[in-house]
């Protein structure tokens, strides 16, 4: 890998193994926000209800949840390329299947299968970029790869909602498996891990202590956010509205937008003291949906507001971690941010999409507006601990 930094530093960051693994994690991301709302719309088509239908997303972010915890440590044993090329193989015969399934049943048993794969690809992606990036390139390039996420984000449902009338969904997903197909034989072209590189330690461990509050505000997070993929849409089509994704989109955008104030303004010294406001910030976007009159222009402005906060939040708390974890715990420590975020967005999904069902979907979009006040103070402790490691590159990991 020595020579691959080498020439990092010579032709910059922008070389070809970047290029893939920025296009691969943003296609991840695009794949998984064009299903979220997408499959519970089919399985209503199949005879689902309203909250059965959020059944999905409860599975594959559970699967994906209790994955993380194992599939970060497996890279560091296997080799980041191996676990990208193996998950992104099992990912088309995942995504073939889903075309041809006609009972909703299969659709859960798979997808914390789904889920799991989701989890590996994430954690493999992000690794094995931060393995090709110098030294010397690595904040600049860790910034930019962490505008892959959100941009799928942003893409994803649009392109989902928009192609299922046009396509259908058995050919909306064949082509994402065929598009998995050519990214599993360009990942070969990967820099393979050298012997330095791969671990031979445990395949699961626990995380430091110091990652339990974190922890603890992810899965507040994760909560508030789960209904917004599988009941956006369809609270927009309830309504009338022309434009289904409008809130994921929006939530994108906004993510993107405030990642690049900051990025340009800095986060001062202390990135992890704005926790606390980034945290108000996504409870006002939530309390929006809550409150606000109409559908469109209400999706616009909570989506916006929502992301802006959210998107920070986990910037924030993924940059806290590296720094108060030790090098050989910080894979530990990150899987179980994954895992808090991922189980909390299942749980959210189950719990405020019942809400939803049987009391309108309003009242749900206050309960993830309450999580994430409740969760204020939890910030504030966070944000006021003594970082003991210097500052970290600004920039960030996951979306």
């Amino acid at each position: 890998m020595d020579e691959w930094n080498e020439a990092s530093d010579r032709a910059g960051f922008l070389t070809a193994p970047f290029l893939l693994l920025w296009a691969f994690y943003f296609l991840v991301f695009a794949a998984g926000y064009q299903l979220f709302p997408v499959v519970p719309l089919h399985l209503r088509d199949m005879g689902a209800s309203l909250a059965e239908s959020g059944r999905f997303q409860m599975a594959f972010m559970l699967g994906s949840g209790f994955g993380s915890l194992f599939t970060g440590p497996l890279g560091d044993r296997l080799g980041q390329r191996r676990v990208l090329r193996v998950a992104s193989l099992a990912l088309v015969a995942i995504l073939v299947t889903y075309a041809f399934v006609q009972v909703r049943w299969i659709f859960y048993v798979l997808a914390p299968l789904h889920g799991l794969l989701w989890s590996a690809l994430r954690t493999a992606s992000m690794a094995k970029v931060g393995g090709i990036l110098s030294p010397r390139h690595r904040a600049q390039g860790m910034s930019l790869f962490g505008l892959a996420g959100p941009g799928g984000v942003a893409i994803g449902p649009l392109a989902g909602l928009w192609l299922l009338p046009h396509l259908g969904f058995a050919w909306m997903l064949i082509i994402l498996a065929l598009v998995f197909a050519v990214l599993h034989l360009l990942i070969g072209s990967l820099p393979r891990e050298s012997a330095c590189e791969i671990s031979p330690g445990a395949a699961f461990s626990l995380p430091d202590r110091a990652v339990w509050g974190p922890v603890s505000l992810l899965l507040f997070l994760g909560l508030s956010f789960g209904p917004m993929p599988p009941y956006s849409a369809q609270e927009a089509k309830a309504l009338g509205m022309l434009w289904p994704s409008a809130l994921l989109t929006c939530f994108a955008v906004g993510m993107m937008g405030m990642r690049a104030v900051l990025g340009l303004t800095g986060m001062g010294r202390r990135p992890v003291a704005l926790l606390p406001l980034m945290m108000a910030i996504a409870a006002l976007g939530s309390l929006l949906l809550t409150v606000l009159p109409g559908g469109t222009d209400r999706h616009l402005a909570a989506g916006l507001i929502y992301g802006a906060g959210y998107g920070m939040v986990h910037t924030l708390v993924f940059m806290h971690i590296i720094e108060i974890s030790a090098p050989e715990r910080r894979g530990s420590g990150v899987g179980a941010l994954f895992f808090a975020f991922d189980v909390g967005t299942a749980l959210g999904a189950f719990s405020l999409g019942w809400v939803m069902d049987h009391f309108g979907f309003r009242w749900g979009w206050a309960g993830g507006a309450l999580l994430l006040l409740f969760a204020i103070p939890l910030a504030r402790r966070i944000g006021g601990q003594v970082m003991t490691s210097g500052t970290a590159p600004s920039g960030i990991l996951e979306s």
